[in-house]
């Protein structure tokens, strides 16, 4: 058997990486800068040489969570499991059926960090706009199928996606199942 020799991440990656794990599990007070260091195996001075503040980790983080998120997993789930743009629409709750089933469910790190942070927090303001780019692709799907008055239903549809996360959260398997019902509803309401 032949072993692949495996190149370490370049550091700042390395340090965004752990940060992203510990961000995304525990949010961004409970998790301090000397734990991700340690995680990282890196010293002080080289996070803060990458990162100039904790702040500026954070909103790596956040911009890291967007592309691996909402443009590697929700955008591109919804258009792997759906033909059209309705049934890609329908099929971002059966992505989120299979991620609130997962062990060690995390929720969204957007609505986490704004409601830990606030949204007058640099990384609460951050979330706001990312959130705003899930609404965007939503409103672009809406668009695609030709349905009515598209920013109002991204909005509710939105609603819907973040409600069944929250409730997820609460322990609610089937959230994901019960806001595609009310989806469906949403969709007939706007065609």
């Amino acid at each position: 058997m032949v072993e692949l020799a495996t190149t370490p991440l370049p550091v700042r990656e390395r340090i965004l990486e752990s940060a992203y794990e510990l961000f995304s599990t525990r949010g961004i007070r409970d998790v301090g800068v000397d734990e991700v260091i340690q995680r990282a195996g890196v010293a002080k001075a080289t996070l803060y040489r990458h990162f100039p503040s904790k702040n500026a980790l954070t909103l790596a983080f956040l911009e890291q969570r967007e592309e691996r998120w909402t443009y590697g997993w929700v955008a591109a789930e919804a258009r792997l499991r759906g033909a059209t743009p309705e049934e890609q629409l329908l099929a971002i709750f059966d992505a989120f059926d299979d991620w609130f089933r997962q062990d060690g469910f995390e929720a969204c790190s957007f609505i986490n960090v704004l409601l830990e942070m606030g949204n007058g927090h640099p990384a609460g303001n951050a979330s706001v706009r990312y959130l705003a780019n899930i609404r965007a692709f939503v409103q672009s799907l809406a668009d695609e199928a030709g349905l009515r008055e598209t920013e109002a239903f991204a909005h509710s549809w939105h609603i819907l996606m973040k409600g069944s996360i929250v409730a997820a959260s609460e322990g609610d398997t089937e959230a994901a199942k019960r806001a595609q019902k009310m989806g469906r509803l949403l969709i007939e309401q706007y065609r």
